[in-house]
């Protein structure tokens, strides 16, 4: 038995394929000819661009818009002046070849993505890899084609990329096992959409598995069976059968309102990180936004996003959802989600320090932009606004007076805004979570985010492996912050949801439904499946 991180549901039984991608050998030889060092970085710029388009229908064709939007972001990687602007400078400052200049600036994009503390941010450094790889392929002259022969293949490898993912022949590839990555890493949410079992962060399973071994993967528990005999194999035939008939019937609740046995109606939200986001959480049924991260509208660019773009953003948002709540958290930034046009300080915590409000209250003229265009947006729907990182009401009240002052500004030029807003707080601090009552005097709702209440709570950085055993969604002391959280709204008649990975850990829901929890927010492909459990909870 060998296990991993499950990062997509499912049963299967198959052949392994150990997938190894061709090594680049990247030199520091100095050149003499700039110009004709640029122009072989342009010509396999343009080449990467076309080889992506390609990808990008064929991607459109089987899977749709959203995953094909992956690629987009990939191609506009290319048309990027912070990221190819950046191997030129260092081909023209340093004299490096065009393979080491990529590698170079590559590898600082990598560390600063994989640095941060968000899931969603750091998996993006996958992005860059792939867009890396291809780029250094063809400035090499390498063919990575991978032909898949036999059906019922388990593709193992020591990381895929969206490229790899994406290529994957649906006919033949049943599954596929990682060595590295996450839930949240772009090959992880691909095989969701094509729905086969993925299990990631398998250490050494590329070194460990040999062509042609026989192996079952469950992707519930992670875990690798690796030549099972006749009984695992008939138990776990079984369990697929059982499993793909679930599914089935899951698909009959997307329009089902989440109300328990008692009569208790419950809000399943989705969380999203940009506008393209939005089809997939329509598609799975959610009663709404409960959380979209503002901060991917800053990131990926050399400037700060204008008022006129987040308008659009946030309206396109709302108009989406027709009505329904969309929760919109301002921006999240600083500490260990850095923006290279942005000056921020070293710091030695980066998780405690100058990051999400602290930051936007002290640099109220770039707050202030996010504010006017959220207040603008909200005539086009049901707008909630949470502020994230909040330890007291002066940061709160702080903030709230630089809404009335955009307020007045809106007024002064004519320009509309609804009075109807809620104005929430997250709860990701534990001071916040144990004032919880006093700050519900004062705020319209509270958002508890788990990702970060844990960590603080248990004092476990969630992605050190040396403590990670430690970070423990149902620790008591936990648990006890979060029901003291929503009693302590509840006694002032406010509403509480949940927009941290606990929310859609099916384990969890049922005790968060005795504690009252209003609304669950989670990943889009979580909704049914908590949707179920709700409606057969007391």
């Amino acid at each position: 038995m060998k296990q991993g991180i499950a990062a997509s549901k499912g049963y299967a039984i198959g052949n392994v394929l150990i997938k190894k991608h061709a090594e680049i050998k990247i030199t520091d030889n100095k050149i003499e000819d700039i110009e004709k060092e640029k122009i072989l970085l342009k010509e396999a710029v343009e080449k990467s661009k076309h080889q992506l388009e390609d990808v990008k229908r064929k991607v459109l064709e089987s899977m749709g818009e959203e995953e094909a939007k992956i690629f987009e972001a990939h191609i506009m990687f290319f048309d990027d002046p912070e990221f190819v602007g950046s191997i030129e400078n260092e081909i023209e400052n340093n004299f490096s070849n065009a393979m080491q200049a990529t590698y170079m600036i590559s590898e600082n994009f990598i560390a600063i993505f994989e640095s941060m503390d968000d899931d969603y941010m750091r998996e993006r450094a996958a992005d860059i890899k792939d867009v890396s790889k291809r780029l250094l392929r063809n400035l090499v002259g390498i063919d990575d084609n991978f032909i898949i022969e036999d059906k019922n293949t388990i593709i193992v490898s020591e990381d895929l990329t969206p490229s790899d993912t994406a290529s994957l022949d649906r006919e033949k590839v049943i599954a596929f096992l990682t060595d590295i990555g996450g839930k949240t890493s772009h090959s992880a949410i691909m095989a969701r959409t094509l729905e086969i079992p993925a299990i990631v962060g398998m250490k050494d399973i590329s070194k460990e598995l040999e062509n042609g071994d026989f192996i079952i993967v469950d992707g519930f528990k992670g875990e690798v069976i690796v030549n099972p005999d006749e009984n695992a194999i008939d138990k776990y035939k079984e369990l697929n059968d059982k499993f793909l008939a679930e599914k089935e019937e899951l698909k009959k609740l997307k329009d089902v309102p989440a109300i328990t046995k008692s009569g208790k109606r419950i809000e399943v939200a989705a969380n999203i990180g940009s506008p393209d986001d939005i089809d997939s959480a329509i598609a799975n049924g959610a009663d709404g936004i409960g959380l979209f991260r503002t901060e991917f509208l800053y990131m990926d660019r050399d400037e700060m996003p204008t008022e006129k773009e987040q308008f659009e953003s946030y309206k396109y948002v709302l108009e989406k959802m027709e009505g329904k709540p969309v929760v919109i958290r301002t921006l999240d930034i600083g500490g260990d989600k850095k923006l290279s046009y942005l000056d921020m300080p070293e710091e030695m915590n980066p998780f405690l320090g100058y990051r999400a409000i602290r930051l936007c209250l002290d640099q109220k003229d770039i707050f202030k932009v996010q504010l006017r265009a959220l207040l603008r947006a909200s005539v086009f729907g049901n707008l909630k606004v949470m502020y994230p990182m909040i330890s007291s009401i002066g940061e709160f009240n702080e903030a709230m007076d630089l809404v009335d002052l955009c307020k007045k500004e809106l007024d002064s030029e004519g320009l509309k805004y609804s009075n109807d807003i809620e104005w929430g707080i997250m709860v990701e601090i534990p001071a916040a979570a144990v004032m919880a009552d006093e700050l519900a005097k004062d705020v319209d709702f509270f958002s508890i985010g788990t990702n970060d209440l844990i960590q603080y709570t248990l004092a476990a950085d969630r992605m050190s492996e040396k403590v990670s055993y430690l970070y423990d969604p149902m620790h008591p002391a936990v648990l006890r912050l979060i029901k003291m959280t929503i009693e302590g709204a509840h006694k002032e008649g406010k509403w509480v949801g949940m927009c941290g990975e606990m929310a859609g850990d099916e384990e969890a829901i049922t005790t968060l439904l005795d504690y009252g929890l209003d609304e669950f927010s989670m990943s889009a492909s979580s909704i049914l499946g908590a949707k179920k459990i709700i409606l057969e909870s007391k």
